[in-house]
């Protein structure tokens, strides 16, 4: 009597644990919306489609495991051997094999229709109001408008300090670039995708946008966000070793304040092209101070701020034959790369004077000090003379 009574009291008592514990899961997945591990919710019309999506098939594998490991536990506790429970002796039964083919079928449909739906939108990227063209490379971003002469590209702006532990990281610590990609609100912004090297993945959590950038090809995404901000994503693609160091930073402005920026930045372009063309001779003094900002955002993620590089993987410049003798072969690979490596090519990433002020840096810095001077007019007969 007393072990019945026992085992009664047992089972009672563990089946109020399984149903307490159930119902705990159930209000941590009532909240769980809100946590910081559950997937971002967005801020486009897609990002919350693609969340309630996210969220519908989560509750219902919710309901199936309370189902499933609530039948389960409730089996092993009154079925067990100390209840007395004897083993029933059974070869199967057609319905219920059936029922349980059946019913995830049944479940499995369910879940498609709304996730077919939710991708045919993702991928539908038709009558779009702006195009942008994204290239991706070793390690930066290029963005190229191709409804207005506006093209530029956007690099980490993290200072180095920060990166070495030099310096105390900030909230934006390998987020923040120096130039974001800049759309409008209430706009279908289509991005057309593509890389110059290996394959990159252009991230952005609040438009539910993630897509490849492969090197001769090109894929196609939209977004139309509403709400203005600065929206930061990442590469999520392993493109090498500096593959963390290349954010996305996204900032939507309204209609007006991208037209005038849009105007503006025409502007700037225009100017910067005729101030390259008549271009005049700079000093030892500002080639140096230019050159040495230059290498800090350009140069310094391979070749390091040491100018030592990395052996095996970047050369040193920091005594090379080349940097302190070969002037044209130095001009010639900063300006045009060379083809199999991770160098380059310049030309359309900086200004001719960036580019002598870089070379002039290159040659003078580290103990170099060879005293060449690379003026703007020498890249840019460099540039038309081509390879």
């Amino acid at each position: 009597m007393r072990h019945h009574i026992l085992s009664a009291l047992y089972s009672a008592r563990y089946s109020r644990l399984c149903l307490g514990g159930l119902f705990m899961f159930l209000c941590q997945a009532a909240i769980a919306q809100e946590s910081r591990y559950n997937m971002t919710r967005g801020v486009t019309e897609i990002s919350q489609r693609v969340y309630g999506l996210h969220m519908t098939i989560f509750y219902i594998c919710v309901v199936i495991a309370i189902i499933v490991f609530g039948l389960m536990f409730w089996s092993i506790v009154r079925h067990r051997k100390s209840a007395g429970a004897v083993p029933a002796q059974f070869h199967g039964s057609m319905k219920i094999e059936l029922l349980w083919t059946a019913i995830p079928v049944v479940i499995l449909v369910v879940m498609a229709i709304p996730a077919t739906q939710a991708l045919i939108a993702m991928e539908d990227a038709s009558e779009s109001d702006l195009t942008v063209l994204v290239t991706g490379s070793q390690w930066k971003w290029h963005y190229k408008y191709l409804d207005y002469p506006i093209e530029y590209f956007s690099v980490l702006a993290t200072p180095r300090a920060q990166i070495s532990n030099e310096a105390e990281k900030d909230a934006l610590y390998l987020l923040e670039v120096d130039k974001p990609l800049v759309i409008p609100t209430g706009k279908k912004v289509r991005f057309l995708l593509t890389a110059d090297d290996v394959i990159h993945s252009w991230w952005v959590p609040d438009f539910a946008i993630k897509k490849d950038a492969i090197p001769g090809f090109i894929n196609e995404t939209w977004t139309r966000v509403d709400k203005p901000g600065l929206y930061y994503g990442k590469c999520a693609e392993l493109c090498g070793r500096d593959h963390g160091f290349m954010p996305v930073a996204v900032e939507v402005k309204s209609e007006a304040d991208f037209e005038a920026w849009a105007a503006e930045q025409v502007a700037l372009q225009e100017a910067a092209r005729m101030a390259d063309a008549a271009a005049t001779p700079m000093s030892m003094d500002e080639l140096m101070t230019l050159g040495e900002k230059v290498y800090g955002t350009a140069c310094a993620v391979c070749h390091q701020a040491s100018g030592e590089g990395l052996p095996g993987v970047f050369p040193g410049l920091k005594g090379s034959a080349m940097v302190t003798a070969d002037i044209p072969g130095h001009v010639r690979i900063v300006v045009f790369g060379k083809a199999g490596t991770a160098m380059q090519a310049f030309a359309r990433q900086l200004s001719t004077s960036e580019l002598a002020a870089v070379i002039t840096y290159e040659r003078n810095a580290w103990g170099n000090d060879t005293g060449d001077m690379v003026q703007p007019a020498d890249v840019a007969a460099a540039i038309q003379g081509g390879e």
